[in-house]
């Protein structure tokens, strides 16, 4: 196989070139191979080969299935959609499934991803970049000749539910943060967060859910029956952490929840607080209120004839009062 100069590789090797391929064996060795060697490029036994396509032409898209003898039906699957899904012939079969980017504070992004497999032969494709798929290009595992197509695939897979699961781990995060925040001072604006996080959550499901369809399917038995038991334990562990990384999706949900129930809990003791404050001062003003009407009564008492130092006496007198209840207050816990 002839592996193309090494200009053409090194153009080959960059992480964010349209064309990545690289072909692997057994030995735990690995090459990279350029474009215009991909035909050269046939992967015989114990060998594996990959290509990533990230926002490719569609000469370089025709380029891969002319090369390959890749199904037609494979080719209109890629930008066919966005819904998860798979689809196979004889010799090939072909995912397209959601990973979970980054996006920004309010929403979360998801890239559709399409993986195409057969024959020792892998193509990736996304029309964004992907982390994970990034990090593939520039690493260089040992043995993975040694791997079917299908177990191939499920290792994409299985990265692509990880993006899920550092997600959901920002958002349990992020959770934290608020409920800290919901128990110390900033209770008064953690109602626009629990909002953003009730959004963020649902959207995450709504990207995770349809994905049932495409684990559910590659996890049964007819599913590639042909590969061996191997791909088929592959599948199944796949769909077994694709349903964990959905009961935690619902698990976020459900944190959005108590995070509301505590805010709406500390709101009702801040009010129970202020309401007890001001029945208090309710109280002690009235008697206040009580003793100075009392003593606006006409009566010709002496202490009317007193003059300001009777005047001055009775302000301290309402004073001391007043410090006096609310000092009593303070010691059982009133207010």
């Amino acid at each position: 196989m002839e592996a193309g100069n090494d200009g053409a590789a090194e153009d080959a090797t960059g992480t964010g070139a349209a064309f990545f391929c690289r072909l692997f064996d057994a030995r735990g060795q690995s090459q990279v191979v350029s474009r215009c060697a991909l035909g050269a490029c046939q992967p015989a036994r114990d060998t594996l080969a990959w290509v990533d396509l990230c926002d490719p032409s569609d000469a370089d898209i025709d380029a891969v299935w002319a090369a390959w003898q890749l199904p037609p039906a494979a080719r209109l699957f890629l930008d066919g959609g966005t819904v998860p899904e798979v689809g196979q012939s004889e010799a090939f079969f072909w995912v397209r499934a959601v990973v979970a980017g980054g996006g920004d504070k309010d929403r979360i992004n998801g890239v559709v991803l399409v993986c195409v497999a057969g024959a020792d032969r892998v193509v990736t494709f996304r029309r964004e970049q992907v982390a994970f798929l990034q990090d593939m290009r520039v690493q260089q595992p040992g043995r993975v000749g040694v791997l079917g197509a299908e177990s191939f695939v499920a290792t994409v897979l299985d990265r692509l539910l990880g993006s899920y699961f550092k997600a959901i781990d920002e958002h349990e995060l992020a959770i934290e943060r608020l409920e800290v925040s919901i128990l110390g001072k900033g209770a008064c604006d953690a109602l626009k967060e629990l909002q953003r996080l009730r959004r963020w959550a649902s959207r995450l499901r709504r990207m995770l859910a349809p994905h049932r369809v495409v684990f559910g399917a590659m996890s049964r038995p007819d599913f590639r029956p042909d590969e061996g038991r191997e791909a088929g334990r592959h599948f199944t562990a796949l769909n077994m952490r694709f349903e964990r990384a959905l009961d935690m999706v619902e698990n976020a949900r459900d944190q959005v929840l108590g995070s509301f129930e505590l805010f709406s809990n500390q709101t009702a003791l801040r009010t129970n607080e202020a309401m007890r404050v001001l029945t208090f001062v309710t109280v002690v003003t009235g008697l206040m209120a009580t003793i100075v009407g009392a003593l606006g009564m006409n009566f010709g008492a002496g202490l009317f004839d007193s003059g300001d130092a009777g005047f001055y006496g009775v302000i301290a007198g309402l004073l001391a009062m007043a410090l006096g209840a609310f000092a009593l207050g303070r010691r059982q816990h009133w207010f």
